[in-house]
């Protein structure tokens, strides 16, 4: 297992690009895809695989190895890439993603793809799933991590928080909660379908340590990252990270209209360039 702890800033923000332009490559391929929900979250998952997560991709099934729980499976077009850009397979397989008999759906199956730890696509299951793989690395005696990422949309479930209640009883210090915040749910802005608002008070609430950062800034990131504790006692971790919808093209940040779709012609060239060229300052629209 390669140390990745040093790896430079400008090096993840490369890599949270490439999760951004394959994204839209791949979507172009099924003709359809989830932009904007994979967008809130590339420098998360740049973060977690290029920098903290404790992986060995020649050996997928190493018992020692941190998981990953992606409960918001939807993302996972901007997931299969790092995969495949670590070495868990070969990065031309993704040339079918979708298509009739591949391994690479829309939604994630650990059956079929090498380095995934959860299916995932029916939102809500992910944290209690992390949870017991916790609970099992606690009793086999090993100090793994368990990383989940969750949607802000996804944790008005009610299974969301028996796991919650639970992690807090059974002290699960090495489950650490990645709630991508990015305002929206397929349905509108989070807060006016289900409020959930201080989510890091409610979490606090129920016995975890919480920590609130800028989830596209990658210095907030790792530090979050730097202050977990080690060991597999204590309280549960929790990272709220505030993101953007659609972060890095302009007509999708905090847009309703992005949550699926599929560029064509000029407009897939456009923001291919768009994302070739960097995050530019986010802008949010002025309140009416």
């Amino acid at each position: 297992m390669s140390d990745r702890s040093n790896v430079s800033h400008a090096v993840l923000e490369g890599y949270a690009k490439f999760i951004r332009t394959e994204t839209v490559r791949l979507t172009r391929i099924a003709g359809a895809g989830h932009y904007s929900s994979t967008f809130s979250c590339a420098e998360i998952l740049a973060a977690l695989y290029y920098s903290q997560m404790r992986i060995e991709p020649s050996n997928p099934s190493w018992e020692d190895r941190d998981r990953f729980v992606m409960s918001k499976g939807h993302a996972a077009i901007g997931l299969y890439p790092v995969l495949a850009d670590l070495g868990y397979f070969d990065p031309t397989e993704l040339d079918t993603y979708t298509r009739l008999g591949s391994k690479y759906g829309d939604h994630p199956d650990m059956k079929k793809v090498r380095g995934l730890d959860f299916s995932s696509g029916s939102l809500g299951h992910g944290l209690s799933v992390g949870l017991g793989m916790a609970l099992a690395g606690r009793v086999a005696g090993r100090d793994y991590r368990t990383y989940v990422m969750l949607g802000d949309g996804e944790i008005s479930e009610g299974q969301i928080w028996e796991a919650v209640i639970a992690a807090g009883h059974f002290q699960l210090g090495h489950l650490v909660i990645l709630l991508d915040r990015n305002g929206l749910c397929i349905d509108g802005h989070t807060e006016d379908i289900m409020g959930i608002e201080p989510v890091h008070e409610r979490l606090a609430a129920f016995g975890w340590d919480v920590q609130r950062i800028d989830g596209h800034d990658f210095p907030s990131i790792l530090g979050a990252f730097e202050n977990l504790p080690e060991g597999t006692t204590g309280k549960p971790q929790a990272i709220v990270c505030d993101t953007v919808k659609g972060r890095g093209v302009k007509r999708m940040e905090m847009s309703l209209d992005w949550h699926v779709g599929n560029l064509v012609g000029e407009d897939y060239d456009d923001v291919m360039a768009e994302l070739e060229a960097g995050l530019q300052p986010y802008e949010p629209e002025p309140v009416a």
